[in-house]
């Protein structure tokens, strides 16, 4: 909302973001432009006051597609558009007009906020708030050991969703199930719907009838890119062809299943 500058409130300054999202092959696949407010300008109790928000962290990741992999189950994946936007915020919080889209009749007007905004301390914690009572209000549970994991139970199914940040993981021993929760979704908020699982974290993932493969060749070409050894000559071994081995007699042989012995 268009409103006069406030004279006991800072008004924080925003500006464009731009950036590309990548699939598993580094390949384009969305271009994203995201206003961005400049959050080291907010003052704390101000403009916000919590800002922690859940987070699913790799090693639960790992554990969810051994339990797919167990389970026989497909992952898929989406993820939301605008996911600060979908959350109200409680404190007053002002903004400036965006750069290249002022009103030509109230330029010195700000915008007031009843929505957050990726970059405010507090948007994180607004989106997961929001997400999590949508899912609680459906009949999903939430994991008590990871509080980012949710499951829904059916008389012989079950569904699985996980959460990091706007990307969501899900999975059913039902594909119905995964249809319904799609369609659910999409109701809700405005999701992107990205198919089978096959790129997360810097994780590429392979799934097969029985199996899942987890590779990260995509970063390790971005190594030797970022380093310039992409065009350099290719070796089948790290070491000079004329480095010769010798027998080391002052120490004890390595016990292969002890190390450490």
């Amino acid at each position: 909302m268009l409103v006069e500058p406030p004279t006991n409130k800072v008004v924080i300054v925003v500006k464009w973001v731009f950036r590309d999202k990548l699939d598993e092959q580094g390949k384009i696949v969305r271009n994203k432009a995201r206003l961005v407010p400049k959050g080291y300008s907010q003052q704390e109790g101000i403009d916000f006051t919590e800002t922690y928000a859940l987070i699913a962290c790799l090693e639960v990741i790992c554990i969810l597609l051994a339990f797919a992999t167990y389970n026989n189950i497909k992952l898929f994946q989406m993820d939301v558009r605008s996911a600060s936007l979908n959350r109200f915020i409680k404190e007053e919080v002002y903004v400036e007009q965006p750069p290249r889209f002022e009103s030509v009749d109230f330029r010195q007007h700000v915008y007031k906020l009843n929505k957050a905004l990726y970059g405010l301390k507090q948007a994180p914690r607004a989106w997961y708030e929001r997400l999590s009572s949508f899912l609680l209000e459906n009949g999903f549970q939430r994991g008590k050991m990871d509080t980012t994991l949710f499951r829904k139970d059916y008389s012989n199914e079950f569904i699985i969703v996980q959460i990091y940040v706007d990307d969501i993981i899900f999975s059913a021993t039902n594909e119905i199930l995964c249809n319904d929760f799609s369609s659910l979704m999409q109701k809700e908020f405005e999701m992107n719907m990205m198919g089978e699982l096959k790129f997360f974290l810097g994780l590429q993932i392979k799934q097969t009838v029985d199996k899942i493969f987890i590779h990260q060749s995509k970063y390790a070409k971005e190594l030797l890119k970022r380093f310039k050894l992409d065009e350099a000559k290719p070796m089948s071994t790290p070491m000079h062809p004329t480095t010769s081995l010798g027998l080391d007699k002052e120490f004890n042989p390595v016990n292969i299943l002890n190390p450490k012995s």
